[in-house]
């Protein structure tokens, strides 16, 4: 991984978050082909129970020490802002389709990026609003408001949006002065404790075909959460944020692939806009980084 060292911290953020939203793609489309049987409450219990026992199992030397942390109250709020996103995300799913839902969800990037500057203190230039701005216009070209996508289905991703906004922030508040695994288990722990609570008012006993995605669900959760985890703290919100549109290619993959569900025409020109917008970032991101390496 010598070439992933070499590149500037802009650009591992990128690679980083493009992994993380691959793979909460995948997640999504298990979560959909799960919730029709379970519904959200069991599902979004899988997610975090199963990543809390991948977790706690890896850290079982180290758990004491990585527990402590000096932002107690923060870590709180963003796990609750992680669980909310997931469960309001995970709840629009059997009435909207997954590449529509994604599309509303990815309204996010241009919250996180004004989120950042007032509470974070975050540059945003003319170049990064751009590209945030283009990747906008290139969802709301998929969603047309006005259309069919903005049922009161569609409040839900919405929701799901500002939550994971705050969730991003308050990463980018911890990130840089405690180790992922710490952010791991609190996201775990916490999501686990508050769906557990529920559980009872959800709960549908598995069939035996469906066990396997209800275990795997939480592997992938605790992958995708580790590499979104370190593209925050790697790279500012506003540089990696936008490349979270790109989740859009991924999400119409699977809902063709596995659900039938075919996009139109302005779906597929959104989403070229969208990833016109990423690399245009990621590109200026790259040259300013060689430009001004100290300032890294």
């Amino acid at each position: 991984m010598a070439w992933f060292g070499s590149l500037s911290s802009a650009s591992r953020g990128i690679l980083l978050m493009l992994c993380a939203v691959f793979i909460f793609t995948v997640m999504d489309a298990l979560a959909k082909s799960l919730i029709a049987s379970y519904g959200a409450v069991q599902v979004v219990w899988a997610r975090y129970a199963g990543q809390t026992v991948i977790v706690v199992a890896i850290l079982a030397r180290r758990l004491r020490p990585l527990m402590r942390t000096s932002y107690p109250g923060v870590h709180v709020l963003r796990s609750v802002f992680q669980v909310a996103a997931t469960a309001l995300f995970f709840s629009a799913l059997p009435h909207i389709g997954l590449a529509e839902a994604t599309a509303i969800m990815d309204i996010n990037p241009v919250l996180i990026t004004f989120a950042a500057a007032l509470f974070l203190g975050e540059r945003i230039g003319a170049r990064r609003l751009f590209g945030v701005l283009a990747a906008m216009c290139g969802a709301l070209i998929i969603i047309r408001p006005g259309s069919g996508v903005f049922s009161p289905a569609a409040l839900l991703p919405l929701a799901a949006a500002a939550c994971y906004a705050g969730h991003a922030i308050t990463t980018r508040m911890v990130g840089r002065e405690e180790s992922v695994w710490t952010a791991l288990l609190y996201t775990a722990i916490i999501g686990t404790v508050v769906t557990t609570a529920a559980l009872p008012w959800g709960w549908n006993t598995p069939a035996w075909r469906d066990v396997p995605g209800l275990l795997i669900i939480g592997v992938i959760g605790a992958t995708g959460q580790l590499f979104l985890i370190r593209a925050f703290s790697m790279a500012e919100a506003a540089v990696v944020a936008p490349f979270g549109y790109v989740g859009l290619l991924f999400a119409t993959f699977w809902g063709v692939v596995i659900f039938g569900e075919f996009p139109d025409l302005w779906t597929g020109v959104g989403a070229l806009v969208i990833v016109a917008a990423g690399l245009y970032v990621w590109h200026r991101e790259t040259r300013a980084a060689k430009a001004a390496p100290v300032a890294e």
